[in-house]
């Protein structure tokens, strides 16, 4: 019998998956797994767990960067994907109006009842490139605001209000689009008064170090734009659908209204690639102004049936497991477990964060003997001390964790939000583990940071 066989092919072939990313793919991707000892051969996984060869279980705080708000394999997710397939759809016609979009949308806008259109597209950077060319239609005008580390995705469009300079190199010219620092209102209005700023796009939370808004700032913000006529784009890419422990994690400031709201990752219960940009009624009126341009912005798979199902189960699953007030309680129980520890260890200066999106940061210790080997690592490259405890919190504790942004010394948590207190628990002891053995000058642990200094120098 001849034909596909996925079973046999990947147990024909999966154990070459680092040679064939090396020989196929981004190249640079294996040779770093390998150089960081992150070069695992997981076996399966389930809710918050992944599992190697040898039966031994990892904790993922990680999520896949997020997108795993549920757990890897929910079944609730698995059984709408195996029926939307079962019940073989006519699936992107393009020319008829399939159900399971527009429930998704309904349910979607009834989390922000203040809007009142949705724009699906593929992926989080699909979002934000719909939301900016909406912006610049509805008003007229060329100009986008973003803020300085923020990060909105990297094709050309969301690359150029892209705060990070690492990202941007290489890629010029950009939009003419302008970085503020975070919190800056008075730079705010200053670019505001030059009449050609279409609108402001910021995440609630910056996912690159693990940065929250300052307390007044996006109503202000919002206010000063509405009086200039430009628009609040909100990326919840990340932090949206219940990550910060409420369903939007503008929803913590009182009055905030976005008029463009982007959304991604856990949308897609981890199967199903999805974006959506939800918005008000004049934004989408004025794009989709006449018959002659109903296609004006499309996506050739967007709102295709099997995201649209993974999507609704979604939505289901958190309303029915209680998932946002779950993310709130467990996010306060890590937090304030591993604030405690702020003051026991001169290496830990930060603990922050809302819900399950936490931000744990290090800094120059008081101690010689400390500050010395923190002073190697930081000539040589900085960012260095946090990789530093990734590495072991993965080898010695089988916890999957990843810093929070190139050359910063922090550790962004963002496990899936079906956590309970027993992840808790476990992370929070292995990390006094690591902290103990960093402060205790443990061999093995500074041997590695003299590792990942050779390899930075040998990288310039």
């Amino acid at each position: 019998m001849t034909g596909f066989d996925l079973t046999e092919l990947l147990a024909e072939r999966g154990g070459e998956r680092y040679a064939l990313h090396a020989r196929h793919l981004n190249h640079q991707l294996p040779r770093m797994l390998h150089t960081i000892g992150f070069d695992k051969v997981y076996e399966r996984a389930e809710g918050a767990y992944f599992w190697d060869a040898d039966g031994q279980d990892y904790l993922d705080m990680l999520a896949g960067f997020g997108v795993m708000g549920l757990g890897r394999h929910h079944p609730v997710v698995r059984k709408a994907l195996h029926d939307v397939l079962d019940a073989q759809l006519p699936d992107l016609t393009r020319f008829d109006c399939q159900p399971l979009p527009g429930l998704l949308a309904e349910r979607l806008l009834s989390c922000a009842p203040h809007l009142d259109r949705v724009f699906f597209g593929n992926s989080g950077t699909e979002a934000v490139e719909t939301a900016l060319k909406f912006a610049r239609y509805a008003t007229g005008r060329p100009r986008i605001l973003y803020c300085t580390h923020a990060f909105h995705g990297l094709t050309t469009g969301s690359l150029s209000v892209n705060g990070e300079d690492g990202f941007r190199d290489g890629f010029a010219p950009l939009l003419p689009d302008t970085a503020l620092a975070m919190g800056d209102l008075d730079a705010l209005a200053r670019e505001l008064k030059r009449g050609d700023v279409a609108g402001f796009v910021v995440e609630p939370i910056q996912g690159k170090g693990v940065h929250p808004t300052p307390p007044g700032f996006l109503r202000a913000a919002q206010e000063l734009l509405h009086r200039h006529k430009a628009l609040l784009i909100a990326d919840e890419v990340q932090t949206g659908l219940g990550r910060t422990g409420d369903f939007f994690a503008y929803q913590h400031e009182d009055g905030v209204e976005p008029d463009l709201v982007c959304v991604a990752k856990a949308l897609s219960g981890g199967y199903v690639p999805v974006g959506a940009t939800l918005g008000k009624d004049w934004i989408f009126k004025k794009v989709y102004s006449s018959m002659d341009r109903v296609l004006v912005h499309s996506a050739s798979f967007g709102a295709n049936a099997q995201a649209m199902a993974a999507g609704l189960a979604v939505l289901s699953v958190m309303e029915d497991e209680e998932i946002v007030a779950g993310a709130r309680r467990t996010g306060e129980l890590l937090r304030s477990r591993l604030a405690a520890l702020v003051g026991k260890y001169e290496l830990l200066h930060d603990v922050r964060g809302r819900g399950l999106m936490i931000g744990i940061e290090f800094g120059r210790p008081t101690s010689l003997g400390l500050r010395s080997r923190w002073t190697m690592l930081q000539a040589a490259r900085k960012g260095l001390f946090a990789q530093m405890v990734v590495v072991p919190l993965l080898q010695r504790h089988r916890i999957l964790t990843q810093v929070s942004g190139d050359h910063l010394e922090v550790i962004k948590l963002i496990p899936p939000l079906i956590i309970g207190e027993r992840e808790v628990d476990r992370f929070v002891e292995a990390f006094t583990a690591v902290m103990d053995d960093a402060h205790g000058g443990s061999g093995l642990l500074w041997d590695f940071g003299r590792t990942l200094v050779k390899q930075a120098v040998a990288n310039r």
